[in-house]
Protein backbone atom coordinates (compact mmCIF):
# COMPACT_ATOMS: atom_id res chain seq x y z
CA UNK A 1 0.00 0.00 0.00
CA UNK A 2 3.14 2.27 0.88
CA UNK A 3 4.15 1.72 -2.37
CA UNK A 4 0.99 2.59 -4.25
CA UNK A 5 0.87 5.61 -2.33
CA UNK A 6 4.30 6.80 -3.07
CA UNK A 7 3.56 6.53 -7.09
CA UNK A 8 0.49 8.80 -6.76
CA UNK A 9 1.34 12.44 -7.79
CA UNK A 10 1.24 15.41 -4.85
CA UNK A 11 -0.27 18.56 -5.66
CA UNK A 12 0.31 21.60 -3.53
CA UNK A 13 -3.23 23.64 -2.28
CA UNK A 14 -2.80 26.92 -1.06
CA UNK A 15 -5.08 28.46 1.54
CA UNK A 16 -7.06 31.72 1.84
CA UNK A 17 -4.16 34.31 1.10
CA UNK A 18 -6.24 37.55 3.16
CA UNK A 19 -6.43 34.79 5.88
CA UNK A 20 -3.27 34.28 6.79
CA UNK A 21 -2.07 38.00 5.68
CA UNK A 22 -4.82 39.23 7.82
CA UNK A 23 -3.91 36.83 10.81
CA UNK A 24 0.01 37.99 10.43
CA UNK A 25 -1.08 41.62 10.41
CA UNK A 26 -2.87 40.97 13.59
CA UNK A 27 1.02 40.15 15.34
CA UNK A 28 2.14 43.69 14.24
CA UNK A 29 3.20 45.03 17.37
CA UNK A 30 1.37 42.85 19.22
CA UNK A 31 2.81 42.08 22.96
CA UNK A 32 1.26 38.68 23.02
CA UNK A 33 4.08 35.91 22.31
CA UNK A 34 6.52 38.49 21.62
CA UNK A 35 10.09 37.82 22.06
CA UNK A 36 11.61 41.24 21.50
CA UNK A 37 10.77 45.04 22.01
CA UNK A 38 12.28 47.55 20.17
CA UNK A 39 12.17 51.24 22.00
CA UNK A 40 12.21 53.86 18.73
CA UNK A 41 12.59 57.14 18.17
CA UNK A 42 12.57 60.31 20.15
CA UNK A 43 9.39 59.77 22.06
CA UNK A 44 10.80 55.87 23.13
CA UNK A 45 7.61 54.25 21.44
CA UNK A 46 7.54 50.60 22.41
CA UNK A 47 7.38 48.37 19.36
CA UNK A 48 6.85 44.51 20.21
CA UNK A 49 8.18 42.05 17.39
CA UNK A 50 8.74 38.22 17.37
CA UNK A 51 12.43 37.17 16.66
CA UNK A 52 11.61 34.15 14.11
CA UNK A 53 9.58 36.07 11.54
CA UNK A 54 12.41 39.47 11.33
CA UNK A 55 15.06 36.88 11.39
CA UNK A 56 13.45 35.08 8.91
CA UNK A 57 13.04 38.03 6.44
CA UNK A 58 15.81 40.36 7.27
CA UNK A 59 19.52 39.53 7.13
CA UNK A 60 20.02 42.32 9.39
CA UNK A 61 17.92 41.60 12.06
CA UNK A 62 19.08 37.39 11.60
CA UNK A 63 22.94 38.50 12.11
CA UNK A 64 21.85 41.24 15.34
CA UNK A 65 19.84 38.23 16.59
CA UNK A 66 22.78 35.45 15.78
CA UNK A 67 24.88 37.55 17.87
CA UNK A 68 23.35 37.82 20.94
CA UNK A 69 22.78 33.80 20.91
CA UNK A 70 26.90 33.21 20.80
CA UNK A 71 26.92 35.53 23.18
CA UNK A 72 28.39 34.58 26.76
CA UNK A 73 25.29 35.75 28.25
CA UNK A 74 22.38 35.42 25.70
CA UNK A 75 19.30 34.93 27.59
CA UNK A 76 20.41 38.60 29.46
CA UNK A 77 20.88 40.31 26.13
CA UNK A 78 17.57 39.07 24.90
CA UNK A 79 15.88 40.42 27.45
CA UNK A 80 17.30 43.85 27.01
CA UNK A 81 15.09 46.45 24.70
CA UNK A 82 16.60 46.97 21.23
CA UNK A 83 16.94 51.17 21.09
CA UNK A 84 16.45 53.04 17.68
CA UNK A 85 16.65 56.67 18.82
CA UNK A 86 16.69 57.78 15.14
CA UNK A 87 13.97 56.26 13.58
CA UNK A 88 10.42 57.64 13.63
CA UNK A 89 7.87 54.88 15.05
CA UNK A 90 5.88 55.33 11.95
CA UNK A 91 8.40 54.36 9.33
CA UNK A 92 9.61 51.23 11.72
CA UNK A 93 6.05 50.31 12.14
CA UNK A 94 5.88 50.44 8.57
CA UNK A 95 9.28 47.91 8.14
CA UNK A 96 7.56 45.93 10.46
CA UNK A 97 4.57 45.54 8.53
CA UNK A 98 5.84 44.81 5.32
CA UNK A 99 8.39 42.08 6.96
CA UNK A 100 4.67 40.39 8.57
CA UNK A 101 2.79 40.83 5.58
CA UNK A 102 4.71 41.36 2.67
CA UNK A 103 2.70 44.52 1.95
CA UNK A 104 3.33 48.55 3.54
CA UNK A 105 1.12 51.01 4.23
CA UNK A 106 2.70 54.33 2.84
CA UNK A 107 1.56 58.18 2.97
CA UNK A 108 3.52 61.57 1.98
CA UNK A 109 4.80 62.06 5.30
CA UNK A 110 6.97 58.52 5.62
CA UNK A 111 7.38 57.46 1.82
CA UNK A 112 11.17 58.75 2.03
CA UNK A 113 12.24 57.48 5.59
CA UNK A 114 10.85 54.02 4.69
CA UNK A 115 12.91 53.89 1.31
CA UNK A 116 15.84 54.96 3.63
CA UNK A 117 15.30 52.33 6.19
CA UNK A 118 14.49 49.61 3.24
CA UNK A 119 17.65 50.44 1.68
CA UNK A 120 19.63 50.04 5.53
CA UNK A 121 17.95 46.63 5.94
CA UNK A 122 18.47 45.35 2.59
CA UNK A 123 14.76 44.98 1.87
CA UNK A 124 14.51 45.53 -1.82
CA UNK A 125 10.98 44.74 -2.16
CA UNK A 126 10.05 47.64 0.25
CA UNK A 127 12.73 49.59 -1.30
CA UNK A 128 10.72 49.00 -4.97
CA UNK A 129 7.52 50.05 -2.99
CA UNK A 130 8.63 53.10 -1.76
CA UNK A 131 10.28 54.14 -5.12
CA UNK A 132 6.55 53.21 -6.77
CA UNK A 133 4.90 54.92 -4.21
CA UNK A 134 4.72 58.94 -5.39
CA UNK A 135 6.98 58.27 -8.21
CA UNK A 136 6.39 61.20 -10.46
CA UNK A 137 7.94 63.51 -7.86
CA UNK A 138 10.20 61.41 -6.11
CA UNK A 139 13.39 62.06 -7.39
CA UNK A 140 12.72 65.53 -6.01
CA UNK A 141 11.39 64.46 -2.46
CA UNK A 142 14.10 62.30 -2.48
CA UNK A 143 16.74 65.09 -3.44
CA UNK A 144 15.46 67.26 -1.12
CA UNK A 145 15.94 64.59 1.75
CA UNK A 146 19.51 64.30 1.16
CA UNK A 147 19.54 68.33 0.81
CA UNK A 148 18.60 68.64 4.63
CA UNK A 149 20.49 65.44 5.53
CA UNK A 150 23.42 65.51 3.60
CA UNK A 151 25.90 64.97 6.37
CA UNK A 152 24.19 61.77 7.86
CA UNK A 153 23.53 60.03 4.39
CA UNK A 154 27.08 60.60 2.76
CA UNK A 155 28.12 57.84 6.18
CA UNK A 156 25.15 55.63 5.26
CA UNK A 157 25.87 52.25 2.96
CA UNK A 158 23.03 53.43 0.84
CA UNK A 159 25.19 56.71 -0.17
CA UNK A 160 27.91 54.03 -1.28
CA UNK A 161 25.14 52.34 -3.68
CA UNK A 162 24.09 55.15 -5.58
CA UNK A 163 25.02 55.13 -8.99
CA UNK A 164 27.15 57.32 -10.75
CA UNK A 165 24.32 59.11 -12.62
CA UNK A 166 22.06 59.77 -9.19
CA UNK A 167 25.45 60.97 -7.32
CA UNK A 168 26.02 63.79 -10.41
CA UNK A 169 22.40 65.05 -9.83
CA UNK A 170 23.08 65.41 -6.15
CA UNK A 171 26.71 67.12 -6.64
CA UNK A 172 24.65 69.55 -8.67
CA UNK A 173 22.75 70.89 -6.18
CA UNK A 174 23.93 74.15 -4.22
CA UNK A 175 21.67 72.84 -1.03
CA UNK A 176 23.67 70.56 0.46
CA UNK A 177 23.85 70.70 3.78
CA UNK A 178 27.26 69.80 3.62
CA UNK A 179 31.39 71.71 2.83
CA UNK A 180 32.75 70.57 0.24
CA UNK A 181 35.73 69.52 1.95
CA UNK A 182 33.43 66.94 3.83
CA UNK A 183 32.14 66.14 0.83
CA UNK A 184 35.04 65.38 -1.18
CA UNK A 185 35.75 62.77 1.58
CA UNK A 186 32.72 61.54 0.84
CA UNK A 187 32.88 61.35 -2.89
CA UNK A 188 36.55 59.39 -2.36
CA UNK A 189 35.06 56.78 -0.40
CA UNK A 190 32.46 56.35 -2.78
CA UNK A 191 34.99 55.79 -5.88
CA UNK A 192 36.87 53.40 -4.26
CA UNK A 193 34.27 51.38 -2.82
CA UNK A 194 32.73 51.52 -6.17
CA UNK A 195 36.59 50.69 -7.98
CA UNK A 196 36.49 47.40 -5.57
CA UNK A 197 33.28 46.69 -6.68
CA UNK A 198 33.23 47.26 -10.47
CA UNK A 199 36.65 46.28 -10.61
CA UNK A 200 37.79 49.50 -12.47
CA UNK A 201 40.18 52.06 -11.90
CA UNK A 202 39.11 55.28 -9.30
CA UNK A 203 39.53 57.66 -12.04
CA UNK A 204 37.54 55.39 -14.49
CA UNK A 205 34.47 55.55 -11.83
CA UNK A 206 34.46 58.89 -10.84
CA UNK A 207 35.35 60.75 -13.69
CA UNK A 208 31.97 62.47 -14.20
CA UNK A 209 31.72 62.93 -10.64
CA UNK A 210 34.46 65.05 -10.22
CA UNK A 211 33.07 67.20 -12.41
CA UNK A 212 30.66 68.48 -10.32
CA UNK A 213 33.00 68.82 -7.25
CA UNK A 214 33.54 72.33 -6.15
CA UNK A 215 37.16 72.54 -5.60
CA UNK A 216 37.31 76.76 -5.73
CA UNK A 217 35.58 76.14 -2.49
CA UNK A 218 38.86 75.24 -0.60
CA UNK A 219 41.04 76.97 0.34
CA UNK A 220 45.19 77.12 -0.77
CA UNK A 221 46.03 75.10 2.44
CA UNK A 222 43.06 72.04 1.52
CA UNK A 223 44.07 72.50 -1.99
CA UNK A 224 47.91 71.15 -1.35
CA UNK A 225 46.59 68.36 1.50
CA UNK A 226 44.15 67.77 -2.06
CA UNK A 227 47.13 67.17 -3.86
CA UNK A 228 49.15 65.25 -1.49
CA UNK A 229 45.93 63.05 -0.63
CA UNK A 230 45.31 62.58 -4.36
CA UNK A 231 48.66 61.15 -5.25
CA UNK A 232 47.27 57.55 -3.78
CA UNK A 233 44.05 56.99 -6.11
CA UNK A 234 44.42 60.31 -8.49
CA UNK A 235 40.91 60.57 -8.21
CA UNK A 236 40.93 64.12 -9.25
CA UNK A 237 42.73 65.06 -12.89
CA UNK A 238 45.40 67.28 -12.18
CA UNK A 239 44.09 69.90 -14.66
CA UNK A 240 40.96 70.70 -12.35
CA UNK A 241 43.11 70.96 -9.27
CA UNK A 242 45.53 73.42 -11.54
CA UNK A 243 41.98 75.28 -12.51
CA UNK A 244 41.44 76.12 -8.87
CA UNK A 245 45.23 77.06 -7.99
CA UNK A 246 44.67 79.81 -11.12
CA UNK A 247 41.60 81.28 -9.73
CA UNK A 248 43.36 81.48 -6.74
CA UNK A 249 46.23 83.34 -8.23
CA UNK A 250 43.70 85.46 -10.54
CA UNK A 251 41.22 85.74 -8.05
CA UNK A 252 38.77 85.33 -10.48
CA UNK A 253 36.84 82.18 -12.66
CA UNK A 254 35.88 81.75 -16.30
CA UNK A 255 33.91 78.74 -16.42
CA UNK A 256 31.28 79.85 -18.66
CA UNK A 257 28.23 77.53 -18.45
CA UNK A 258 29.87 75.87 -15.27
CA UNK A 259 29.42 79.04 -12.95
CA UNK A 260 27.83 76.98 -10.41
CA UNK A 261 30.56 75.55 -9.65
CA UNK A 262 31.69 78.60 -8.35
CA UNK A 263 28.69 78.78 -5.93
CA UNK A 264 29.11 77.93 -1.98
CA UNK A 265 26.49 75.31 -1.36
CA UNK A 266 24.32 76.08 1.59
CA UNK A 267 26.74 74.20 4.45
CA UNK A 268 29.91 75.59 2.74
CA UNK A 269 32.09 76.88 5.89
CA UNK A 270 33.20 80.52 5.04
CA UNK A 271 36.53 80.78 3.52
CA UNK A 272 38.32 84.56 3.34
CA UNK A 273 38.71 84.23 -0.42
CA UNK A 274 35.01 83.19 -0.95
CA UNK A 275 34.73 87.38 -1.31
CA UNK A 276 35.86 86.18 -4.62
CA UNK A 277 33.02 83.90 -5.49
CA UNK A 278 29.31 84.28 -6.48
CA UNK A 279 27.87 83.88 -2.54
CA UNK A 280 24.14 83.07 -3.10
CA UNK A 281 24.31 81.48 0.73
CA UNK A 282 25.27 82.64 3.47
Amino acid sequence: MASTCSQIPSTSQQGNTATFTAALRSLVNNPDFSDVKFVVGKERQEVFAHRCILACRCEVFHGMFSQQLQSDRPRELMDIPVVLSDVQPEVFLAVIEFLYTNCVTLNNCIALEVLTSAVEYGLDDLRKAAVTYGQIDMKEKCLGFIENYTREIVKTRGFHELSDLALVSILQSSLLLIDELELLSAVREWANVNSVVLERPVPDVAKDIVRELRLFLLSPEELTRLENVNHKDNLIPVERIAEAWKFHALKKGSLGAQAHLLQRRKGTRPRDHHRYLNLPHK
